[in-house]
This record gives structure tokens, sequence and C-alpha cells, in this order.
């Protein structure tokens, strides 16, 4: 039988996972080229944000990504595997914590390249690069972050 006490705690328990951030308990997969510092610099800064991070090497990079439908063109270092979604090299936290609330139909965001000050790559915050998204809705690519600007997510489509 459940009480007014156990229901007010469950119900304060549900409030505070629900406001809990996307990487709250997420696992990371992290497939990093191998000896790239800068793959385990963006694994390390998503270890800080909470993410239970795991990082493998990758064997043969082009067959890897091509499998997980990461397009030619926007492939980078490493790739990362979260919650269901493909993030290609040195996507920002908070571009991939908007696609693990928001659950868009695409197949990831990619940072095509290795855009100086982006995470892993300096960590500035006002380096400006775009972020692609990629699959499903998304196509072939379409700008879905603008790193570096005030209203980065004023570009969903």
């Amino acid at each position: 039988m459940i009480t007014r006490r156990h229901f007010t705690t469950l119900s304060a328990t549900a409030l505070v996972m629900a406001a809990l951030p996307a990487r709250a308990g997420t696992p990371m997969r992290v497939l990093a080229s191998p000896g790239c510092g800068c793959c385990h610099a963006w694994a390390d800064l998503a270890r800080a944000r909470g993410y239970a991070v795991i990082v493998e090497e990758l064997t043969d990079p082009e067959a890897q990504k091509s499998e997980r439908g990461i397009p030619l063109e926007l492939a980078s270092c490493h790739t990362i595997e979260a919650d269901g979604y493909i993030f290609e090299g040195h996507v920002p936290c908070e571009a991939l914590e908007a696609v693990l609330q928001a659950r868009p139909a695409i197949t990831g965001l990619a940072v095509p390249g290795m855009p100086m000050g982006s995470p892993g790559m300096g960590d500035n915050p006002s380096a400006r690069y775009d972020v692609i998204a990629f699959g499903g809705e998304a196509d072939t690519g379409k700008v879905y972050y603008r790193a570096g600007t005030a209203q980065p997510l004023d570009t969903i489509w």
C-alpha cells in the first residue's frame, strides 16, 4: 500500500529525475583515431560533464564511419555513439545535449574536419564553426548549430 509519505517521496524523486540533464547516466562510446590526442581530449570533456565514456580505437575508419551512415564529406577523427545517435568529430556538448533532449529524426551531428577552438581542439567558446545534422529529416546535411554565436540553436530547421 502506498502511503501519502511514499507517494510524496516517489513524486519528488520523479521530478528530480525529470530535471536532470540529458547526459546524466548516458553511456557514450567514442571510436578514436589511433594515437589521436584530440579524440581523447574530447572524451575527457564529455566525462567532465557526467557522461559514462568508453574509448575504443577505430580499426578501419572509413568502413566504420560508412557503416554508421556518416557521409564522407562530414568525417572527422572520432565517432561517438550515444543514445541511438551518431556524433562525428568535435561536436560541442551543448549541441549533442540538444539532440539527446529533443530527439529529432536524424542520424546524428557532425563537425567536419578538426576546427581550431572546437572541443578537444583548444576549447575556445568563441570559435565559429557549423555543426551539421545528417540523415533522416536532415537528409545529406543541414546546419543544426552555429558554434561561437550568441544564438547557436537558432538555425534549427
